[in-house]
């Protein structure tokens, strides 16, 4: 029995058995822009202290693995995160009619 081709790609449970997930939703996007913006004020929080800190205490230093596990990798990822929270939301405003 050999697999199909499509049996390894990742699907959601709302996805149809022939549509992918995409990953950089998958692995950076939140539930929410707040949600995001939060983790990314944090992650910015503990990096500015620990590099602040470094100095005097090295072990301040550790303050950077949160903000990695916030930032969920490194500032890119966390901006690829927002711009796949921002794309997956619902639309709020009315699609605009022709007249």
């Amino acid at each position: 029995m050999s697999p199909s081709p499509t049996s390894h790609a990742p699907t959601s449970p709302a996805a149809g058995p022939d549509e992918a997930v995409d990953p950089v939703s998958a692995m950076f996007a939140s539930r929410s822009v707040a949600e995001h913006v939060v983790r990314g004020v944090l992650g910015l929080v503990l990096v500015v202290v620990s590099l602040a800190h470094a100095r005097e205490q090295p072990w301040a230093m550790l303050g950077l693995v949160p903000a990695v596990l916030l930032w969920r990798g490194c500032p890119t990822c966390w901006l690829m995160g927002l711009g796949a929270t921002l794309a997956g939301r619902p639309r709020t405003c009315p699609a605009p009619t022709a007249r």
